[in-house]
């Protein structure tokens, strides 16, 4: 079955699609090699940091993966006056020695069998760390993390370096492409232009009503009220978690550009038309679903409205609501307007449209249960009130 243009993309669980890679780039079709500049990128992660002498500092990696710009970052956090506690693998058998300073010894004597909640209590006193690519909430050290994370102590790096997605929603392996789009952003980025634009959303958006469309049939309208507007700006100092009102505000995104929003259920009414794609592990065409104060009232599809309902009801009472509206508004992220277009960096891109179902307690708001399905827009139009920011995918 060939999917429409719009992208959906499904996750039952909070997770980074990352594959294994050497710390060259692959060749693209036309065999030309993309070195990644490690000094320039660690450079860069230790400037967003922002460390402040005696913050302790983690690391959680896999090996094999961006290994050359691990001793450049423990070089560069020693530089900045920070404790570097060193480097977890998530492999536990594989575990480079070289990534233990001996120094902090005792400090991994034992980790490697620890329970998630025994690595929490041990990273309670960890003011950074650091996720690089490979790592994710599968991962015992990732999950303890952001168990601290969510009482309130610390931050961390998401360096993920994967999320790049086709307009037909496939995953797309690594390339030279992905590798060079996403260090141009790391390096390039105008955050404060980032900063100011989420700002004037965040403000634009109070008291107003938001207004999305697509030209498949999107049509939903919702409030964000008095909701935090968390804003992937590529802030990751410590001054940023002063302001961190949910998990993700503790979360930096490196590349960065998104806003990401739980509205208020209860204002959240429309409809969101959905392109081909799988629900259940089953292929569904024209679905659409109908929202009443935040709720799914009715679920139609051309086929495969069974697989629909029955993700939903494995989801539970999660299932059943609105999670969250995400806008990117990085132009280096932005979907390519020719060649081969696809969506770099969880559409963290300007004009991409993210409206999601399920739990969005993350994020500040009431609906809990764990399941969360990611849905992707790259052709919406986006109104706050009677002013018009995206039009068709572009910002205005």
């Amino acid at each position: 079955m060939k999917k429409q243009i719009i992208t959906t993309l499904a996750i039952l669980t909070l997770l980074g699609a990352c594959q294994k890679k050497e710390s060259s780039t692959e060749t693209t079709g036309d065999a030309t090699t993309f070195q990644l500049d490690w000094e320039a990128m660690s450079t860069m992660l230790i400037r967003r940091m922002n460390i402040e002498p005696g913050e302790r500092i983690l690391i959680v990696a896999s090996p094999g993966r961006f290994d050359a710009m691990i001793p450049l970052l423990r070089q560069k956090i020693e530089t900045s006056k920070g404790e570097y506690l060193g480097t977890v693998s998530v492999d536990t058998l594989n575990w480079p020695h070289e990534w233990i300073p001996d120094s902090q010894a005792e400090f991994f004597e034992g980790m490697a069998d620890m329970s998630v909640d025994e690595l929490a209590e041990h990273f309670k006193n960890v003011d950074v760390a650091i996720m690089m690519p490979g790592a994710t909430v599968t991962h015992a050290p990732y999950a303890a993390m952001q168990k601290v994370l969510q009482k309130g102590s610390g931050r961390t790096i998401h360096f993920h370096w994967s999320g790049a997605y086709s307009l037909e929603g496939a995953l797309l392996p690594e390339s030279a492409e992905v590798d060079s789009v996403y260090q141009r952003a790391l390096l390039n980025t105008d955050y404060r232009m980032i900063a100011g634009l989420h700002q004037y959303f965040d403000e634009a958006a109070r008291g107003k009503e938001i207004h999305v469309t697509t030209p498949l049939g999107t049509d939903i309208r919702f409030s964000i009220g008095d909701r935090p507007v968390t804003k992937q700006d590529g802030d990751a100092s410590k001054g940023r978690t002063t302001y961190a009102k949910n998990l993700i505000d503790r979360e930096i995104e490196l590349p960065s550009g998104a806003i990401r929003v739980a509205p208020v259920e209860e204002t959240v009414n429309g409809t969101i038309a959905f392109p081909d794609g799988e629900w259940a592990g089953k292929d569904v065409t024209g679905l659409i679903l109908t929202f009443k104060a935040g709720k799914i009232v009715e679920i139609k599809a051309t086929s495969g409205v069974d697989a629909v309902r029955e993700e939903l009801r494995m989801a539970c009472s999660a299932g059943e609501w609105f999670r969250e509206f995400a806008l990117g508004f990085n132009p280096l992220l932005a979907i390519p307007r020719t060649g081969v277009r696809w969506i770099p960096y969880y559409g963290y891109g300007a004009g991409v449209v993210r409206l999601s179902l399920g739990d969005n307690s993350e994020l500040g708001g009431k609906v809990t249960g764990g399941y969360v399905r990611w849905n992707f827009f790259p052709d919406a139009t986006v109104s706050i009130g009677e002013m018009t920011i995206v039009v068709d995918g572009r910002m205005r």
